[in-house]
């Protein structure tokens, strides 16, 4: 496992609004490619200590490049704003074949949301949960109901509502498709989540434990409706069996 404190050597920005700095060469190209992503900027700001060490960070930067250039953009949060994460993920939200940066960002009074970035900035996010610590986990993105839109899943509260909520990509935002209760994928002080989205050639399915963290739980979406049924004990061994379709 990374460690969750990861970070670029770029001059920090000023505090205030949201801003994007971009650190390249010049003449960027706009058909670029998102190849990485980290935080940056850790802060002890918002204590909430949900992935256990209270660290949470400020700033994102996320790395692109085209045929000629290679560019990084350095994007940072309001002062009542953190990302309480492990680490961004790159996944293809808009379903261009390209990624975008997905992230837990967190208003320190109004709770976590799913925010998905590129290089111009944040382009989507779901509603915040209503309060402060409050949180949620990602499990993944996939085109789960077959309608040539992608979808992202995550769990709402995974200690408290453990609701799995998926939302898909209308071509402007986010928006709310389906959501199933008794799932969960995160208890507190971990530094990791137990989730994620297999494809054992019959389409993509997202794996999670149930809500009491007995069983392993795979759910299909089908015709807008989730279903989920249990394929074995929870451990972690097994989580990576199944995740990996042997089982």
């Amino acid at each position: 496992m990374a460690p969750r404190l990861m970070s670029w050597a770029l001059q920090s920005l000023s505090r205030g609004a949201p801003l994007v700095l971009c650190v390249g060469l010049a003449g960027t190209s706009a058909a670029q490619t998102i190849t990485g992503a980290t935080f940056d900027g850790p802060t002890t700001r918002y204590r909430h200590a949900i992935l256990g060490d209270g660290i949470e960070f400020t700033q994102l930067v996320i790395e692109a490049e085209d045929w000629a250039h290679k560019t990084r953009y350095r994007i940072s949060l309001p002062e009542d704003h953190v990302f309480e994460d492990i680490a961004p993920r790159l996944w293809d939200i808009t379903g261009d074949g390209a990624p975008e940066v997905v992230v837990i960002e967190t208003d320190m009074a109004r709770g976590g949301s799913l925010a998905v970035y590129d290089e111009t900035g944040k382009i989507a996010e779901t509603p915040h949960i209503g309060r402060s610590n409050r949180w949620l986990a990602p499990i993944g993105a996939a085109d789960f109901d077959g309608d040539g839109r992608i979808e992202v899943a995550f769990i709402d509260r995974p200690h408290l509502a453990k609701t799995l909520r998926v939302f898909e990509w209308d071509g402007v935002g986010l928006v709310l498709d389906a959501e199933l209760g008794g799932l969960t994928n995160h208890r507190i002080g971990q530094d990791f989540i137990s989730s994620g989205v297999r494809d054992c050639g019959a389409g993509p399915e997202m794996v999670t434990a149930d809500s009491d963290w007995s069983d392993i739980m795979v759910t299909r979406m089908e015709g807008g409706v989730l279903e989920t049924h249990s394929v074995a004990a929870f451990s972690r061994d097994q989580l990576d069996t199944v995740l990996n379709c042997d089982l």
